[in-house]
């Protein structure tokens, strides 16, 4: 679980809330939830208390990500990660908040626009990484040319690319080619959200991870209780992949 926070120059730092980090697979996420779900509020709270503090003491400014493994009710401190994440979509999803805009006021040495009671949260975001990959070949990373590319509607999906029809995948970087963001009222709504975003979704002349999204978004476990940091490891075993 792991915490937005912004700080300035002027000595302010407020979080933007709770993210959800815990599916992975060999130490990369591949999914993202904001606010992180089945959390109590006293925990979530004393989380969010807990960053800010760690920000304060070392006089951060900018964007930040403390992160945190939690345990039931209990939770230690992992790092902070100092820079904008890949998630933050779905804290801008639940807050509103132009986080790439505030990063850049920030480092002006403008102060931050709102105080901590300022800040609101509405409803429930997720993300998903699209890595060029091989799900039946142990993840091999797909090289070759991107031929189509079908796109959910923008008005129930937000995706933010790297890659378009023509283009050419490299073996050099990251397999990542784009992120898919949903977000709804609930976590229910917004699990729906992105199975039929990802029914829209279709990428020819490479591999993608796309039909793995596909199956855990019907999975029953991780619909009604989440997910924990091993259980997508776990999943794949299950499932032979």
């Amino acid at each position: 679980v792991e915490v937005q926070l912004f700080g300035d120059t002027h000595g302010n730092v407020v979080h933007f809330g709770t993210r959800d980090c815990s599916s992975q697979r060999r130490h990369q996420k591949l999914l993202e939830e904001a606010p992180a779900p089945f959390l109590d509020s006293d925990t979530r709270e004393k989380i969010h208390a807990a960053a800010v503090a760690a920000a304060k003491s070392v006089g951060y400014s900018n964007a930040g990500t403390a992160e945190f493994l939690v345990r039931g009710r209990e939770f230690y401190f992992l790092e902070i990660n100092t820079r904008i994440q890949v998630e933050h979509p779905i804290t801008e999803a639940i807050t509103g908040v132009d986080l790439v805009e505030l990063q850049l006021k920030v480092a002006m040495g403008e102060k931050l626009p709102f105080t901590q009671h300022e800040i609101q949260f509405q409803g429930h975001a997720i993300e998903l990484r699209i890595n060029a990959e091989d799900c039946r070949e142990n993840f091999r990373p797909a090289v070759g040319s991107i031929t189509a590319w079908k796109r959910p509607e923008r008005t129930t999906a937000r995706e933010d690319c790297g890659y378009q029809v023509g283009d050419t995948i490299p073996p050099f970087y990251d397999s990542l080619i784009c992120k898919v963001i949903v977000h709804a009222d609930t976590r229910e709504q917004a699990l729906a959200r992105m199975s039929s975003a990802l029914s829209e979704t279709v990428v020819e002349g490479i591999q993608t991870n796309i039909p793995l999204h596909r199956e855990l978004m019907h999975d029953a476990y991780f619909m009604d209780g989440g997910t924990n940091i091993h259980y997508l490891e776990g999943w794949l075993v299950q499932h032979k992949r």
